[in-house]
């Protein structure tokens, strides 16, 4: 089943693509032979985040456009609010990038993060090697912009981009610690907005090298993605910074990054918050409750 499967997937089958996704994010028992099964592939992972209002659904549309007009073929991953009801995911394909929604060279999907508190879905990793098979040149991540708690995109993309508007000023004092460290690349969106070449001097001026994880000086693209402006720039910048930055130093730390979330994960998945709430009731009540000690029992 799995080798036929991985087959339909390499050769860009989009309903193989589509259900090996739903397996995973489902946990459908078996999933880790498709993911063991995995040949190694390198296509690249631009993360899009930023807070929100910045305009990355549009901006993620207007790379989309750039990529096809190049005749590459792009995979976009959509990361949306959980819903409170069903886990789904609130914000669908069906509304955003409905241009390429049916485009042969575009895959897109939408995810629900389910209460991950990274702003990602928790299979996220699992999916974007999944993609990296398919023959795709570019896989999008859009991340849902909750403010700080997605700099956990920075263990899975290649490259980060980090979308600002101009009307962003005073949050920029606040996000030194958070995304300011993060990018690889800024975009600052709707510039056409008063004020955005101060913005931008502003952004340049902050961005001294022990803010940034790169000793070169981290590029700051202009852009009007509701009007196109800039995207070509923008795509430019990516290309190159993919050339550059493909080391092996960056590349083996991401994959520890990712090796680490994974284990992490699968070592948790016994672990039950309602049974250990219980087991520490129980204790309290014969008040023999050590809380070092009930934890040392799970190493």
């Amino acid at each position: 089943m799995w080798n036929n499967l991985l087959r339909d997937i390499m050769q860009g089958d989009v309903k193989s693509i589509a259900r090996s996704i739903s397996l995973i994010e489902n946990e459908v028992p078996g999933y880790e032979e498709l993911m063991v099964s995995l040949p190694h592939f390198t296509t690249p992972v631009i993360g899009i985040t930023g807070p929100p209002g910045a305009g990355k659904s549009t901006l993620v549309d207007a790379l989309i456009g750039e990529m096809i007009s190049r005749e590459k073929k792009v995979a976009v991953l959509c990361v949306d609010p959980s819903s409170p009801f069903n886990m789904g995911a609130v914000l669908g394909d069906r509304i955003r990038m409905s241009n390429w929604y049916n485009h042969p060279h575009v895959f897109i999907r939408s995810l629900a993060t389910r209460g991950s508190l990274g702003g990602l879905h928790p299979h996220i990793i699992e999916i974007t090697e999944l993609l990296k098979v398919a023959p795709f040149d570019y896989i999008l991540v859009e991340t849902v912009g909750v403010g700080q708690s997605e700099i956990e995109i920075v263990g899975l993309a290649d490259i980060t981009t980090v979308v600002l508007v101009p009307e962003a000023g005073d949050e920029i004092q606040t996000m030194k610690a958070g995304l300011m460290e993060i990018a690889d690349v800024f975009v600052v969106n709707k510039c056409d907005r008063p004020d955005a070449d101060q913005f931008v001097r502003n952004l340049r001026s902050m961005l001294a090298p022990t803010f940034s994880r790169h000793s070169d000086a981290v590029p700051i693209i202009k852009t009007i993605a509701s009007s196109q402006q800039g995207i070509t720039e923008l795509l430019n910048s990516i290309d190159s910074l993919l050339q550059h930055h493909s080391t092996r130093d960056k590349k083996s730390w991401l994959l520890a990054e990712r090796a680490y979330h994974l284990i992490e994960r699968n070592r948790m998945k016994d672990i039950n918050k309602n049974r250990l709430r219980e087991a520490i009731e129980e204790l309290q009540s014969q008040n023999a409750f050590n809380l070092y000690r009930f934890v040392m029992q799970f190493h």
